[in-house]
């Protein structure tokens, strides 16, 4: 059991820090479905004894560079509510309030695993897992809505918000910044219809 509980030396971090490298430079070259153990280990110049001992599998390591990219702490920000609140005057907008994967957009680093339509749904799914206590409730509450019915909206947005962020290819510019006006109005107004 001991061996279980991984401390966060140095080494560890180091080790940890080139497997995901290693991970981010192969989903350049091959789509997320080729790579695995043996083919990530000799880009990252470790034994397999050695990623066993920071990583359970791949998944496990697409799992954590996804949170990596995506910003994820113990503090929720950048939900649905934060850009209903900025979109509706209550807070000012930033890139910290910015949904989960649009803060990535700009970021060549993550840019091939967020293109890859193999990685598309676990990405969907983590940011899912992630934010959907903090964001279902609160829908819930503005919209007067059923807890089915806010779970149902957060996807909507959720999936819609991914789909087009992967239409602009991730790149941030003037479109981009025009389409999250844009949508983040057309949330905020259809939130108000519902009430």
């Amino acid at each position: 059991m001991e061996d279980k509980q991984k401390k966060t030396d140095r080494r560890t971090l180091y080790t940890r820090s080139v497997v995901k490298e290693a991970f981010l430079a192969l989903t350049r070259t091959m789509p997320y479905d080729k790579i695995n153990v043996t083919t990530l280990c000799k880009k990252a110049e470790i034994s397999r004894a050695t990623f066993y001992l920071h990583f359970d599998n791949v998944d496990d390591v697409l799992n954590q560079t996804i949170d990596d990219a995506l910003l994820f702490s113990e503090e929720v920000q950048g939900t649905l509510l934060n850009v209903l609140d900025a979109a509706e005057g209550k807070v000012a907008s930033g890139e910290l309030l910015l949904p989960a994967c649009q803060r990535i957009a700009d970021s060549e680093r993550y840019h091939a695993l967020f293109m890859d339509s193999l990685v598309s749904s676990r990405i969907l799914h983590r940011i899912a897992e992630h934010e959907r206590e903090a964001v279902v409730p609160g829908l819930m509450a503005r919209g007067n809505l059923s807890r089915d019915d806010a779970e149902l909206i957060f996807r909507f947005v959720l999936h819609g918000s991914f789909a087009v962020n992967r239409s602009l290819n991730w790149q941030k510019n003037e479109r981009w910044h025009h389409i999250q006006k844009l949508l983040a109005k057309f949330v905020t107004e259809g939130m108000k219809s519902v009430k």
